[in-house]
């Protein structure tokens, strides 16, 4: 059994591999010759081996990227819908607050108007009481004016006929 030789790969393999088959072939010897023939095709498959193992590599490493590329679309979006909905939750507790306020100037004012009719009415009703008050002293007035004149009048009548009042 013959030992398996190392032989050196890439391209300084193969020159290696090309001169043992040119040596081979100028000295008709086929074992060297076959020897430097698979010391190329070894070469070309180590060559070519490298050559798919950096495209896996590059293969994997473009799919992680788009796989990251992915994930972070996805948790860019999660967070844009988060943020819509915190978005939301703020306008609504906005528009409650403006309604709620809305609703409390209303009340202020309905019950400002309601203060202002309640004073204008007592405003009225003590006007109307002072009218009365007014119009029963002038009545008062007027009843003692009468009373003074009844009395002139019949003290009148007394010292112009005496017989009566007997």
């Amino acid at each position: 059994m013959k030992e398996r030789e190392e032989t050196a790969g890439g391209l300084l393999g193969k020159l290696a591999g090309r001169a043992k088959e040119a040596a081979g072939s100028a000295l008709g010897r086929e074992d060297l010759q076959r020897e430097g023939k698979l010391q190329q095709v070894q070469a070309d498959a180590e060559r070519e081996a490298a050559e798919l193992a950096a495209e896996a590599t590059r293969s994997e490493e473009e799919a992680e990227l788009r796989e990251e590329r992915t994930e972070t679309e996805a948790e860019r979006r999660e967070v844009e819908l988060e943020a819509a909905k915190i978005e939301a939750e703020e306008q609504a507790e906005r528009k409650l607050a403006e309604e709620r306020e809305k609703a409390d100037r209303q009340a202020r004012e309905e019950a400002a108007a309601a203060q202002r009719e309640r004073q204008a009415t007592e405003a009225r009703a003590e006007a109307e009481r002072r009218q009365a008050l007014s119009d029963r002293v002038e009545e008062k007035v007027q009843a003692a004016e009468l009373e003074q004149e009844a009395r002139r009048a019949e003290e009148t009548a007394a010292a112009v006929d005496p017989e009566e009042e007997s």
